[in-house]
């Protein structure tokens, strides 16, 4: 899948995208009824997110395809995350980016923009990313000959970066013995690739959703469905279940992750491991697989606020 140099050297950082480890949380959580929580940390790859993936096959389609040219800029519509992993991979592949994200997400990714080099458009905060979404096809519709829109939302290179990077690794890391996999949405491609692939190893496997408990929260990179503009490549009757969680939860799991496990986590790290904890506690003797898409270290100042 990767250019790889001889020795085993990489020709770039996109070679160093996926195999994320795999940490088993069981113990910090306290969890006694024969039931384990693992969790994948995606903080490992290059730009700290789980976003290289999708990030990695979007731009590499688009250029096998001949969608986007290197006189072009990729534009894309983010919370945060994306907007880090498209400029990361724009380098990676000697393409520009211009990111469009509301105005409060946090310093820490600004600043990761603009030392990758991406142009930044900031849209109203109250509209959230949906505000950003607008935003961008308007601008995509303005200029289609300057940028290449990637449109994270509805790309189908973002299921198919989980089906074909995620999921393997998740049968592979727990040798088939995966019960539940519980994932927050926000592009929902990794819950839709992901789970698709695990479903079609073993159609016993249940897929957990993860969504915040309403549509005024602060868990940045998750989205509440039903108040928003859904993705295309989200399917609402896919998962068999529906969590929801609140921000301080969020904040409560991600801080008791760095305290008793050593695990740096985002706070949609702390959804996500809050949701497999009622999944472990409620399924005796379950696996129960979810992600931590991004570091703490993106959230210092709202973590110790």
């Amino acid at each position: 899948m990767y250019r790889v140099l001889r020795r085993g050297v990489l020709q770039n950082v996109a070679g160093a995208v996926g195999n994320t480890p795999l940490v088993d949380l069981t113990g910090p959580l306290s969890i006694k009824n024969g039931s384990r929580i693992l969790a994948k940390l995606e903080f490992f790859n290059p730009s700290g997110s789980v976003k290289d993936r999708p990030a990695l096959y979007i731009v590499r389609d688009a250029l096998e395809q001949g969608l986007v040219t290197p006189s072009m800029t990729i534009l894309d519509a983010s919370s945060g995350n994306m907007a880090v992993s498209l400029s990361l991979m724009a380098v990676c592949f000697g393409l520009k980016a211009k990111i469009v994200v509301p105005k409060n997400i946090s310093r820490e990714k600004i600043d990761l923009l603009r030392i990758l080099g991406a142009e930044v458009v900031f849209t109203d905060p109250l509209e959230g990313i949906d505000g950003a979404i607008r935003e961008a096809r308007r601008l995509a519709e303005t200029d289609p000959k300057r940028y290449y829109y990637s449109n994270q939302y509805d790309n189908p290179s973002n299921v198919k970066a989980h089906y074909e990077t995620t999921g393997p690794e998740v049968i592979r890391q727990t040798r088939g013995k995966v019960t539940h996999f519980v994932v927050g949405v926000g592009t929902s491609g990794t819950l839709m690739g992901a789970g698709q692939r695990l479903r079609e190893y073993n159609k016993g496997i249940r897929i957990i959703e993860v969504q915040p408990d309403g549509p005024l929260h602060g868990i940045e990179g998750l989205k509440h469905m039903e108040s928003s503009i859904k993705p295309k490549i989200y399917d609402p009757s896919f998962a068999n279940e529906l969590i929801k969680i609140s921000t301080e939860e969020a904040y409560q799991y991600s801080k008791l992750l760095a305290s008793r496990a050593g695990v740096l986590a985002g706070l949609s790290g702390g959804a996500n491991v809050a949701a497999a904890l009622r999944v472990a506690m409620e399924n005796p003797g379950s696996v129960v697989v979810t992600l931590i898409p991004d570091g703490a270290a993106r959230y210092v100042n709202l973590l110790l606020g």
